[in-house]
């Protein structure tokens, strides 16, 4: 089965705007998403992931990756800890890669 890439976009919720309401536990379930990711990008799955600057109302991340179908690529984004624990809201998007530099 052929894989087809998609993208996530990842927003904060608004309390997380402000660094000075992080929280402990805030920060605990940024650190297991960067490790679901990192999970994601030893199986081949992740192409690339990052987030903008600086942390604000207008910081948003993305997720770039592949799956077999839009329903499995939708698990994948609402199984994300950042998602899963209320840090982050995502929405998903099938994606078209135009052009890739190496």
């Amino acid at each position: 089965m052929d894989l087809q890439p998609f993208i996530y976009v990842l927003r904060l919720v608004p309390t997380y705007h402000h660094e000075e309401n992080w929280t402990e536990e805030a920060r605990n379930i940024v650190g297991t998403h960067f490790r679901y990711l990192q999970d994601y990008q030893k199986q081949g799955v992740l192409i690339m992931a990052g987030r903008t600057s600086p942390v604000d109302e207008t910081t948003f991340g993305i997720v770039v990756f592949q799956a077999a179908t839009e329903e499995a690529a939708r698990e994948i984004m609402r199984n994300d800890p950042a998602v899963v624990g209320g840090v982050m809201t995502a929405e998903l998007f099938p994606f078209h890669v135009a052009l890739l530099g190496s």
